[in-house]
């Protein structure tokens, strides 16, 4: 039986921080060059893992692919709080 009384920790490795920020950065300019409003589409690929809210324009689809949605929003997270100043 599992315990509810304790906090689970989840670690994010360095390395992936940086792949995931260069992945969002390049599927966003390739959503933009084609005119899609970037926002919106990399929120419906998160929300509902269909790849075809994203462009393939640049490989950005498969790009996007190679991460994992949960991977992006811990890195969307990260630099909301730290441009927030949140502490």
């Amino acid at each position: 039986m599992q315990k509810f009384n304790n906090t689970q920790y989840f670690k994010v490795q360095k390395e992936s921080e940086n792949i995931v920020s260069n992945v969002i950065n390049s599927v966003y300019l390739a959503l933009t060059e084609k005119g899609y409003n970037p926002i919106n589409q990399i929120v419906g690929y998160v929300m509902s893992g269909d790849p075809t809210y994203i462009t393939s324009h640049k490989g950005a689809r498969s790009l996007i692919m190679k991460v994992e949605r949960d991977e992006i929003i811990e890195e969307l997270l990260r630099f909301y709080i730290d441009n927030k100043g949140i502490e």
